[in-house]
């Protein structure tokens, strides 16, 4: 049986279906006479910024939800498709974060949360698979470089060490591990994007295409208030910044740090200020967005740097989880603990870039 059009299903929940103040609104669907027509953007207001970021990136949600549908069997095309969708859903989903005192309050609460879930679903199946890419890379690396400090002595002979007897079981186990990672987060995406739950979702975006509820007494045109609630992200990063133990990471490799991280599940919660810094950077670039400023070149080498951590602080946790793996090899736990202190080296690494980009770009 065919999935019921979003409208219809949010309709039939009672869950995000109007904005508030939208009554007797006509809703404009993804496919037929009311969707958008593919690369059409919401006409810029130069007076009213908000409402325009937030259709335009609507229009850009519904855009790519049609081409996930019309992609077929095209993986590529899919992929792209899934990437646009959930970029849309992080920006309306930073938007509603930045400017909430302006919208009401239920409504801007209730479709935050729901892009969160969403964009947290589409991205764990790609997580997984660049995760496994760096695990096994990173592997191989080691492997290569045991061998060849093995053939400088040639008097060794062929290498036998703990790390390459187990570099390739630990591969094979971390293939498993992630491979059905992928699979699961690849089945939750699908059916999440047949639910129900999806579908009110798609026709709340739908409905703020083409209008913006916001609370009564609310000044979206007036640039004082909007460059205020911007600035407040800007605040809220340098404050976030300035407890940073950025001192400590002014070596590109701290040992005590790195002993912190290994003792501690997943790095935390030494981890969790520097992912905290990454949100907020990430909010502060979708706030001038939104306003229309250009992007800020200067700390485009702080947020890169920020997701080389998280992505290594990911791949360090998930060594981590393999090696706690019941009943597996010495040789296979050894090579996993060394992959995993050379993740927690490139988390020390991937800081002491941040801290030093970012008083670069302080002092310009």
């Amino acid at each position: 049986m065919a999935p019921r059009p979003p409208e219809q299903t949010a309709r039939a929940q009672g869950a995000l279906v109007r904005a508030p103040g939208a009554s007797g609104t006509t809703v404009p669907g993804t496919t037929g006479p009311g969707a958008a027509a593919p690369g059409a953007t919401a006409p810029r207001s130069p007076g009213d910024p908000v409402t325009a970021y937030l259709q335009e990136q609507a229009g850009a949600f519904l855009r790519a939800l049609r081409a996930r549908r019309e992609s077929g069997t095209s993986a590529p095309e899919t992929e792209a498709a899934v990437h646009a969708l959930r970029g849309a859903a992080q920006r309306v989903e930073a938007t509603l974060h930045t400017f909430r005192p302006l919208l009401e309050a239920e409504w801007a609460e209730r479709l935050h949360g729901e892009l969160g879930w969403l964009s947290a679903v589409l991205g764990s199946e790609y997580a997984c698979a660049h995760r496994l890419g760096r695990l096994l890379g990173a592997l191989r690396r080691l492997r290569d470089e045991e061998g060849a400090r093995s053939a400088a002595v040639p008097a060794q002979g062929p290498p036998e060490g703990p790390l390459p007897m187990g570099a390739a079981r630990a591969g094979a186990l971390l293939d498993r591990q992630l491979t059905l990672a992928r699979n699961r987060a690849h089945s939750a995406a699908l059916d999440a994007l047949g639910s129900a739950r999806f579908h009110a979702v798609a026709d709340a975006v739908a409905l703020l295409a083409s209008e913006v509820p916001y609370r009564r007494g609310a000044s979206p045109r007036d640039p004082e208030v909007v460059g205020a609630l911007a600035s407040l992200t800007s605040h809220r990063l340098a404050d976030a910044i300035a407890a940073l133990p950025l001192d400590r990471a002014g070596a590109p490799y701290n040992a005590e740090a790195a002993a912190l991280g290994s003792a501690a599940p997943g790095g935390e919660p030494q981890d969790a200020p520097w992912h905290r810094v990454r949100s907020l950077l990430r909010l502060r670039v979708y706030a001038a967005e939104a306003l229309g400023a250009a992007p800020e070149a200067r700390t485009a080498p702080g947020a890169r740097a920020l997701d080389r951590h998280r992505e290594a602080a990911d791949a360090a946790t998930a060594a981590a989880a393999a090696a706690r793996t019941p009943r597996i090899a010495p040789p296979t736990a050894y090579a996993l603990g060394v992959l995993h202190a050379v993740q927690r080296q490139e988390v020390e690494a991937a800081r002491h870039t941040f801290q030093r980009v970012w008083r670069e770009a302080v002092r310009v």
